[in-house]
């Protein structure tokens, strides 16, 4: 593989701490790299120094020549006064751009909403950030570098960048350098992980699945070695006292394999122990919404939704922004009153919402951690253990000198952190979460879900982050259209029906030519034959592929853990075996719908 860049022994500090110490990486032709750490740990930082926008003090940053970089900045860039689409293609004429499929489909996939002639500055912060990635996009690019690329994108947005990243660039070349939050996205997209800490970047094998997995190892071989060098005093002086053993054998540590790290883990929640936990907190009714529906003036934005939902629920709410999710849960918290239909909630019912703005907060400013979270309890139940306030803070990532700082000098993820302990500490038994994952890195991500996984009680989640809504959540609605719509396929589902939708959409807009006749599906006997045995035929092949895959995972505990390449390429068959197998159950329902 070509070099394209790198950074080579570079220093960068600042008056009151060291971001990089020495550094020294590369970047070739065919990666696809995810920059994770925690926030302030300089992600973004990294990302301005390879780019070349930011200077280092010590070292050098090389770049092959003639290589082209694109960044994606996390500042609005754009220019108020211009046009959407001056935004996105510039002068280029109509007809050059407009054949260009690749064009097509970027502005489709980020624009196709927004006005061709709107001027950026009429437009919503989401709306700019979309045009600004669509700009970049548009362009051609050796190495691509996205900063937070995923903010202000749907799920259907997400799905839809990370099936355009993955197909830009021919096999082993091109290279893409991504900082983001959202850990779906890493796994979907990133080949590689470079892991921010300390002033150094440790690079990792694979998306955020490898890496934490390879993670958990490195942790658990510093805990041993650390374990080992506090006790080798104490090992010796027994030693001492037994005499020279005359036949010992040195211990013999092994790798386990990086499956077995987590095979004898339980799943993250009881639910049965939540469920009763709930019930006994709730009863038996907590929030039926029937045929419930709202208008503003003369806008319908909800209509007919019903919802029963039961104590220990745990539903995540998916939807583009503006279908009504936040009417939703306004109707789920008494917020909105329903102009239609009614609400119930039971009467022990208590609840609390994380909303995307930082209101509890305000009136604390000046007032430290510590006395904030005195007010309200001494003590807080999770996992059957009484945790203190500060005890919970740990867990959601705080030192213990950050409960000294005033609230007005803690970051945006802190704050974001403290507002979910706020409000857990208050006991709420219906607990609405409005696009929570703002401002958090990755292991704060995991610590609220760890959480989050022991709080006994109805959890209602509107989040755009696909790994958030599959991790903490057990079933998925979508808001289409106005109503409600139970997604027993979860997230993959309500996809493929947005992409349905948007499919039938784009096809009632294009011009029509004179109507086609309407043909029905009848099929001749000898059509009827050849499909039925089709039919079974499919049968048979997904299951033999469904086995294989099957059988192919189990056997990945039994590899050389440390053979990454050898892991990489039978991942590769596995996910073969599976794209194929869903080829053919997809020709299997076009079959059967057929023949009815």
């Amino acid at each position: 593989m070509a070099h394209l860049l790198g950074a080579a022994k570079v220093h960068l500090e600042y008056p009151n701490r060291v971001v990089f110490e020495a550094i020294s990486l590369g970047l070739e032709d065919g990666d696809r790299i995810g920059i994770v750490g925690r926030n302030g740990d300089g992600k973004s930082t990294l990302l301005r120094l390879l780019s070349g926008s930011l200077d280092p003090m010590g070292g050098r940053v090389t770049r092959r020549g003639g290589v082209t970089v694109g960044v994606l900045d996390q500042q609005d860039l754009l220019d108020h006064g211009s046009t959407v689409g001056h935004a996105i293609v510039g002068d280029r004429p109509a007809h050059e751009w407009a054949s260009d499929s690749r064009v097509r489909d970027i502005i489709a996939g980020l624009a196709g909403d927004l006005d061709w002639e709107a001027r950026i500055g009429s437009l919503s912060g989401g709306q700019r950030r979309r045009v600004q990635l669509a700009a970049l996009l548009v362009g051609d690019w050796d190495v691509l570098m996205l900063d937070e690329p995923t903010n202000h994108l749907d799920v259907q947005g997400i799905a839809w960048l990370a099936e355009h990243l993955n197909r830009r660039y021919a096999s082993g070349r091109g290279a893409l350098v991504t900082v983001t939050h959202d850990r779906w996205f890493l796994d979907a997209v990133c080949t590689g992980t470079w892991e921010v800490h300390g002033g150094s970047v440790e690079p990792f094998e694979g998306g955020y699945a490898a890496y934490i997995l390879q993670r958990v190892e490195r942790d658990r071989q510093a805990a041993a070695i650390e374990a080992k060098r506090q006790n080798l005093m104490r090992k010796e002086l027994a030693w001492l006292r037994r005499g020279a053993p005359a036949r010992t054998s040195k211990p013999k540590f092994r790798i386990e394999a990086a499956t077995q790290l987590i095979e004898n883990e339980p799943p993250p929640r009881d639910n049965i122990a939540l469920a009763q936990i709930a019930a006994t907190r709730l009863g038996k009714d907590v929030v039926d919404l029937l045929d419930a529906g709202v208008s503003f003036g003369e806008t319908r934005v909800l209509h007919d939704v019903t919802w029963r939902i039961a104590p220990g629920e745990r539903t995540g709410i998916l939807g583009r922004n503006g279908a009504g999710k936040s009417t939703l849960l306004g109707l789920i918290s008494g917020a909105v009153r329903p102009t239609e239909g009614r609400v119930k909630r039971g009467s022990t019912v208590h609840v609390a919402s994380l909303s995307q703005e930082l209101d509890e907060l305000s009136e604390h400013e000046h007032e430290p951690v510590r006395t904030v979270i005195g007010r309200l309890r001494t003590s807080y139940k999770a996992d059957g253990k009484e945790f203190t306030p500060g005890q919970l803070l740990e867990r959601l990532g705080f030192r213990t000198g950050e409960l000294s700082t005033p609230i007005r000098d803690l970051s945006g993820g802190q704050r974001r952190r403290l507002q979910l302990l706020l409000i857990l500490l208050d006991e709420p038994n219906l607990l609405i979460l409005d696009e929570p994952t703002n401002d958090l890195d990755t292991d704060m991500l995991a610590a609220m879900e760890d959480v989050l996984d022991s709080w006994g009680g109805c959890l209602i989640v509107v989040s755009h982050d696909r790994y958030l809504i599959e991790r903490v959540t057990d079933q998925q609605y979508a808001v289409l259209d106005g109503s409600l719509r139970h997604l027993p396929g979860g997230i993959d589902e309500y996809l493929r029906l947005v992409g349905d939708a948007s499919t039938g959409e784009k096809r009632s807009r294009e011009p029509q030519a004179v109507a086609a006749p309407d043909v029905g599906p009848t099929l001749s006997g000898r059509e009827r034959r050849d499909a039925e045995k089709e039919l079974a035929s499919l049968e048979r092949r997904v299951e033999r592929l469904r086995s294989q895959a099957s059988g192919a995972r189990d056997g990945l505990a039994d590899l050389d853990q440390s053979d990454y390449e050898g892991i990489a390429q039978e991942m590769t068959r596995i996910t073969d075996l599976e794209a194929e197998a869903e080829q053919l159950e997809e020709r299997w329902l076009e079959l059967s719908e057929r023949l009815g």
